[in-house]
């Protein structure tokens, strides 16, 4: 699989999510404001892969403060900006908490010291998440049947985060540990990222997939053709309510009612306990573009107006289980360790 973001002879190097299947290109960020632009034009996404990409990004930063004087005004200012990128995945605050108290432990180091020390931190960083998904993939596989069919909503593979995945993670090792499985791909409008992604990873593996629309999800089911259904996440609150692509809540509804369990599958990183409930989460809105156009063309009236909220909240009670790397959490939700 390609590499999603890597730290190459001091820059950040990642792939344009937006290409993909068409295209394998590569952006080479030389500075932490380019890492915020593309995580904010979503060249990167997903929200591990975004928590990696502003810990990189700190790192880099950093590298061009000259003077030690001035070095804790600018790394706040660092920190500050990619704060501002995205609003919603908790993943992204997390990695920048995290940075900040590396940062704070290095006090009286030398310049050179901490730039070092911050570069190492990033990269341990990576290779953690890498682990952390390989986990939480054996522990979701658990609950996948031999000849199961899985549907699953956006992309939460190796492009979403360091490599491997999270719910793409679970269809991963229940595949690698020779359960016949195949796999329906909501399209995820309307930036398509099951279609586009999730599809072209499947690919690479090897997985048998089937893209569909969004709204073919509640038929499928309906005809008894989907087993389980496995979701990512950006957000988790303390109560279980889970943020995630739009159309996540749909899919969720969909499944209670036809009686199809619904998983979420994510990393502690991204469970925000200071958050009661899920009306807490922040809901980012993105520029309408991307529902008026496909790959630049318009495909609705010029002067159409629109709302494009990026995420949606399933509440706790559509959950069968949250799915992390160190358990399998069933309801009642609410006691994370």
């Amino acid at each position: 699989m390609l590499p999603t973001i890597e730290w190459r002879d001091d820059t950040v190097v990642m792939i344009d999510q937006r290409k993909l299947p068409l295209e394998e290109i590569y952006v080479v960020c030389r500075t932490h404001e380019e890492v915020a632009a593309a995580i904010e034009t979503m060249v990167i996404r997903g929200a591990p892969a975004i928590g990696l990409a502003a810990a990189y990004g700190i790192a880099l930063g950093f590298l061009a403060v000259s003077s030690a004087a001035g070095a804790d005004d600018a790394f706040r200012a660092i920190c500050e900006r990619l704060r501002r990128t995205r609003p919603t995945a908790r993943n992204l605050f997390w990695a920048i908490e995290h940075m900040q108290a590396k940062y704070a432990s290095l006090r009286g180091q030398s310049l050179a010291d901490v730039k070092r020390a911050l570069i190492a931190e990033a990269k341990a960083m990576d290779a953690e998440d890498v682990s952390i998904n390989e986990r939480l993939g054996r522990n979701g596989a658990e609950l996948v049947k031999d000849g199961d069919v899985i549907l699953t909503h956006c992309n939460a593979g190796g492009l979403a985060t360091a490599g491997y995945g999270t719910a793409v993670g679970v269809i991963r090792a229940a595949f690698e540990q020779g359960k016949r499985i195949r796999v329906f791909v909501d399209e995820t409008r309307p930036f398509l990222q099951g279609a586009r992604l999730t599809a072209y990873e499947l690919e690479q593996l090897g997985i048998p997939y089937h893209v569909i629309t969004d709204n073919m999800a509640g038929w499928m089911m309906r005809g008894g053709d989907v087993n389980l259904v496995v979701v990512g996440a950006d957000r988790i609150a303390r109560n279980g309510d889970t943020a995630n692509k739009i159309g996540t809540y749909s899919v969720a509804v969909l499944a209670k009612e036809n009686g199809v369990p619904f998983y979420v599958a994510a990393p502690m990183s991204t469970f925000d306990l200071s958050l009661a409930t899920g009306d807490e989460i922040p809901i980012e809105e993105r520029p309408a573009a991307e529902v008026k156009e496909i790959h630049g063309r318009l495909t609705t009236p010029p002067g159409a107006r629109v709302r494009n909220p990026a995420f949606d909240v399933t509440p706790a009670r559509y959950i069968t289980a949250i799915i992390t790397e160190n358990s399998v959490f069933h309801p009642p939700y609410g006691y994370w360790k």
